[in-house]
């Protein structure tokens, strides 16, 4: 990527804020609704997509979960919304627009239509179509790369037991929490032993693993037991990166992966246990529907530290 200067940076940061104020999403309400922007957003996605789930949704509008059940229990409230159980799986429920609810689709396309139009209108120079290409490129860089997009790079996740991975993981779980829980072998050994357990059941229904490979070697791993807590309740064990994979979305990636299986399997809730300390990992935890449920002191690990447990109940 070739270096932007200082002014290039400028001039493209107070058009954004301008495009901003222009297209109303400081005001309370916008497009010429009683709405406000994420509902305005929430409207137009749905039309367009019919059959929306509530997290697909939040996803797409990069809302929290609780935001997102606010704003559609408002939506729904003054009948805009329809909402039918997914035949695949009858847990989820699809979003669907009622009558009222395309009556304010066509009204938010229209407003925004003519937004478009009249702005176009004033352009000499760029024309509309090289406008359009920029604006196209632009929002696309500014958005997180989706699913598929990191999919198609060079690593690539497999399901199951791949040759290896337990001394991957282990290797991987050890250069990450040693400094917190302390070098040695002990931490490493439980990891490794507790693996080779899991891995002999694996292909039992309710279990499975998710990892990335960097050509045959595990970078990245996560795994859920469906089967050792018993009472209907998922074990999230062993998610980890290698640190060059840290902040480029393969976490929020591969437990996406857990999540969905542990959905489609019906299971009431998921418990996972970490070290207090791992901030960003508790972020995404938190971001995804697991609340802190206890934290204790242990030295299972040959170290005292604080262990901390995150139980996600089902949507």
């Amino acid at each position: 990527m070739s270096a932007v200067s200082d002014t290039i940076v400028s001039n493209i940061r107070a058009a954004s804020r301008h495009l901003v104020r222009g297209l109303g999403f400081l005001d309370k309400t916008i497009a010429g609704t009683d709405l406000s922007a994420s509902s305005v957003h929430a409207i137009l996605e749905i039309g367009l997509t019919p059959g929306l789930t509530a997290r697909e949704l939040g996803e797409r509008l990069k809302l929290e979960k609780s935001t997102v059940s606010r704003m559609l229990k408002g939506l729904d409230k003054r009948g805009a919304l329809i909402v039918k159980a997914v035949e695949s799986d009858g847990r989820s429920q699809a979003l669907h627009l009622s009558n009222e609810g395309h009556l304010l689709f066509s009204e938010i396309d229209a407003f925004g239509d003519d937004q478009v139009r009249r702005a176009l209108s004033v352009l000499d120079d760029p024309s509309p179509v090289a406008v359009a290409e920029a604006l196209t490129a632009y929002s696309e860089a500014l958005m997180p790369k989706t699913t598929e997009q990191l999919m198609a790079t060079d690593n690539t996740i497999v399901e199951g037991y791949q040759t290896g991975m337990i001394g991957d993981i282990a290797a991987l779980h050890a250069r990450t929490h040693g400094p917190i829980i302390g070098m040695g072998p002990t931490f490493e050994s439980v990891v490794s032993a507790a693996m080779a357990e899991f891995m002999t059941r694996i292909e039992n229904t309710t279990n499975n693993s998710w990892s990335l490979l960097d050509g045959s070697k595990v970078i990245g791993s996560i795994s859920i037991d469906g089967e050792d807590l018993k009472g209907n309740i998922a074990h999230l064990r062993w998610f980890i990166l290698s640190e060059k994979l840290r902040g480029r979305g393969w976490g929020r990636v591969l437990l996406h992966k857990a999540l969905n299986h542990c959905d489609h399997h019906g299971f009431d809730e998921i418990h996972l246990w970490t070290l207090k300390g791992l901030d960003a990992a508790r972020t995404l935890y938190e971001k995804n529907g697991f609340e802190l449920a206890d934290e204790y002191a242990g030295d299972q690990w040959g170290k005292a530290v604080t262990e901390q447990k995150f139980v996600r109940k089902r949507p």
